[in-house]
């Protein structure tokens, strides 16, 4: 019972949200337009469509034995990243007041990570052009691809299960949410985090499509810095957790350009990922 009503929660709040984002960057036009084209739009990305999910399939259907797999190599890298970073997580912590944060960190941790995921391919399917989609999709699965990689060769226990010091904030406030994660992913599944890499390949599309929705990158990007925020204030992840989601993040974007720009046979017009983060870091200095 509890994981169905965290399930419907999820379900009616992503929605909602979805909703609200799509009053505020779409209109008429487009939606007309895109009811017009429909069936031209899901034949265009149907083979992208195909691959994503024949993975996401395979990998539910190997998820028992990458954790067997993981289990009987038993490389376990949690001592490491203990020594490298220390108790940053549990500093994070005991700076931020937990009785006006959490409820919003472990909302954005279990509602804004699925809203981004969902919301970003419907506003790019609203595009004339479906290059961005295309994009999306690619750096999802690759994302997905090294992730699987990196957990079945990595036992990694996330700090609230390694340290005493760290607290577990949205399952000892929320314990039914603890459900729904159980039932998608193990507490090795840690390094890297995909919860900070598939945000943060959402905020760098948001940034390449900003001209053709200039509401959804503050939008995108305000959310991703708290669902980032949230794996390590909540005590799920650890900072190189993070750090190496970015990267995997910035390196699945980069190979998506290159895969769909060959596969189009024809040159991008919107910006690289190289473009992308330093006119991020260059708004950001200025």
């Amino acid at each position: 019972m509890a994981l169905g009503f965290v399930v419907l929660l999820t379900v009616l709040v992503v929605c909602t949200g979805l909703v609200g984002t799509g009053t505020l960057c779409l209109d008429r036009t487009s939606l007309r337009r895109t009811a017009a084209e429909l069936d031209d739009r899901l034949l265009e990305i149907a083979p992208y469509l195909g691959v994503a999910a024949l993975f996401f399939l395979a990998k539910r259907a190997t998820h028992g034995l990458s954790l067997r797999i993981s289990k009987q190599l038993d490389w376990d890298l949690t001592a490491a990243i203990y020594a490298i970073e220390g108790e940053f997580v549990a500093v994070l912590q005991d700076v931020v007041p937990q009785a006006v944060t959490l409820e919003f960190f472990s909302a954005m941790y279990m509602f804004g990570f699925p809203f981004l995921l969902v919301t970003a391919p419907i506003l790019y399917f609203m595009l004339p052009n479906q290059r961005h989609l295309k994009e999306l999709l690619v750096a999802y699965v690759f994302n997905y691809v090294i992730g699987s990689l990196c957990y079945t060769l990595f036992v990694v226990y996330g700090p609230r299960n390694h340290l005493s010091s760290v607290s577990g904030l949205m399952y000892s406030f929320y314990p039914q949410t603890q459900d729904l994660t159980a039932a998608v992913s193990a507490n090795t599944n840690v390094f890297p985090s995909l919860h900070t890499s598939l945000a943060v390949v959402v905020m760098l599309l948001a940034w390449r499509s900003r001209e053709e929705y200039p509401r959804w990158f503050p939008i995108a990007s305000f959310v991703t810095a708290c669902v980032v925020f949230s794996t390590m204030y909540l005590g799920i992840h650890w900072l190189i957790d993070v750090i190496a989601g970015i990267l995997l993040a910035v390196g699945s974007v980069f190979a998506a350009e290159r895969i769909v720009g060959r596969a189009e046979g024809g040159a991008d017009p919107t910006p690289t990922i190289d473009e992308a983060t330093d006119g991020i870091a260059s708004e950001s200095d200025d």
